[in-house]
């Protein structure tokens, strides 16, 4: 049985299947070619990140295909439905990057609040010139113990950044449409446990309230946060993106920058993947990764080994 990890996998994955007894390619095949490749080689499955588009005519050119698995939580690179219709299974890792992707959340708002995202630019053309005015520009940074962070999606990548906020002093206000609580356990190196029972509120409140605000959605149909929504939330917020591109109106997202209603924000995932408009890319108050949340070794392993697994079990081996 031949799997094509077309956009990468780590070593731990690769050996997870050939324990099961599949063979594994790790060739990279161009989008145009894939489908003949897939083809020639007689793949059954097809592993991808978000790099691979696996649309309707993919799926057209491909009959001998079985699998479709996603390393990572979105399925918005897939045409789940008609690979459905189409008698092929479509899985996902939801569980794998979930710590890595909330770790990044709190890489861009500590680099945020004590503005590293802009003095990392800086220093290295003006540090050694402009140290005293560098210096004076970054004297209004902000602790995050005692402040309130929203987060919106209560789901995996959203409950392990509420258990990173809440052990690192935060208040956390919650927003989903589908979950009144949950009960979120925080477990440390020595074995002890804390428990919190954590209840959603109302969108509109925790707007009013949050000096920061994490977003933690599948894709949209249009924006979660918007003019409307921007105009809702007290002044001086912080808003992280680290789950889909056209969450956020990115329009909307920059005036409000400029006019000091939003604080600082930080771009993970964009509405023009692979290429951000400039305006956010120059932007001094927003900080910028180029969707590597779940780009961690440790998820890499998580979701090479998890994929293994679930292919095992669809072909009962």
């Amino acid at each position: 049985m031949k799997v094509l990890a077309n956009d990468g996998i780590s070593k731990e994955g690769i050996e997870a299947f050939n324990k099961y007894g599949f063979e594994i390619l790790t060739n990279k095949v161009a989008q145009e070619q894939l489908a003949n490749f897939i083809n020639e080689n007689k793949v059954e499955v097809l592993l991808v990140r978000s790099a691979t588009k696996v649309r309707k005519e993919l799926i057209d050119q491909t009959p001998g295909l079985k699998v479709v698995g996603r390393g990572g939580v979105g399925l918005d690179n897939i045409d789940v439905d008609y690979a459905r219709e189409k008698g092929i299974q479509v899985v996902n890792t939801p569980a794998a990057s979930s710590q890595s992707v909330a770790e990044l959340v709190f890489a861009h708002l500590f680099s945020l609040v004590r503005f590293l995202h802009d003095s990392n630019r800086r220093m290295p053309l003006e540090g050694d010139y402009k140290f005293e005015e560098l210096k004076k520009n970054y004297t209004n940074a902000i602790e995050l113990k005692g402040k309130r962070m929203g987060v919106v999606g209560f789901g995996r990548i959203g409950e392990e950044t509420i258990k990173t906020a809440l052990s690192l002093g935060l208040e956390v206000l919650v927003v989903d449409s589908y979950v009144d609580f949950k009960e979120v356990n925080l477990n440390f190196f020595d074995g002890q446990t804390i428990s919190f029972k954590i209840n959603t509120i109302p969108m509109d409140k925790m707007l009013a309230e949050a000096d920061f605000i994490s977003l933690h959605v599948p894709a949209q149909d249009g924006y979660l946060i918007g003019e409307k929504e921007i105009q809702k939330m007290k002044e001086g917020v912080i808003i992280i993106n680290a789950a889909r591109g056209g969450v956020v109106d990115e329009i909307a997202l920059i005036n409000s920058i400029n006019s000091g209603r939003i604080r600082a924000a930080a771009l993970d995932v964009f509405e023009n993947e692979p290429k951000p408009e400039m305006a956010l890319l120059m932007h001094d108050k927003i900080s910028l990764s180029p969707h590597v949340g779940g780009n961690t070794i440790e998820a890499q392993e998580r979701i090479g080994v998890e994929l293994a697994d679930i292919i095992a079990k669809i072909y009962k081996v």
